[in-house]
């Protein structure tokens, strides 16, 4: 049973007005946000054996304060359609790009990240699930396993949420 981690990125900088949308830095706040995600995703083990993530320069950076973390063997993927494919949702991007990966994290967008988690998301953690259906603020993760074979047979409405974890929920 394949478990999918879908994290969006840490808050971006908005300070420079004249800087591309997919060359902003993180903020601050990000900064910690991403660093804090990081120590949180190392203590629960959530190791994952794929990572697929935006190019854009603020998921870099939400993946660079996880490589030291990381444990095992991990595949990295830099993906441009992640970012150009942000005002939908990412099931086709997961199914085409998933394989047989045990543990998937897709670093990504607002709101094609939580559009993907709602299109999944069938039943789970009640809290979770409420909190889920908010927002899907900076820096949260969804985990969410599902009852395919491998991502190919990734179908909405049958995954199960384990857990939803906000920045927030970490201070």
């Amino acid at each position: 049973m394949p478990r999918l981690i879908l994290y969006r990125h840490a808050k971006s900088d908005w300070s420079n007005p004249e800087v591309h949308d997919h060359d902003r830095w993180l903020a601050p706040r990000g900064e910690d946000a991403a660093q804090r995600m990081a120590a949180w995703i190392d203590a629960e083990r959530l190791t994952p054996d794929l990572i697929l993530c935006s190019t854009a320069l603020r998921t870099r950076l939400t993946l660079q304060a996880l490589l030291p973390v990381l444990r095992g063997s991990c595949e990295i993927r830099l993906l441009r359609e992640i970012y150009d494919a942000s005002e939908s949702d990412y099931v086709d991007l997961l199914r085409t790009h998933g394989g047989g990966a045990q543990t998937l994290m897709l670093i990504a967008h607002n709101p094609a990240i939580h559009d993907t988690a709602r299109e999944l998301v069938v039943d789970g953690d009640a809290d979770a699930m409420h909190a889920l259906a908010e927002k899907f603020p900076t820096a949260g993760l969804a985990e969410i396993n599902l009852p395919c074979e491998d991502f190919s047979g990734l179908q909405p409405a049958s995954g199960r949420l384990v857990r939803f974890v906000r920045p927030r929920d970490l201070m």
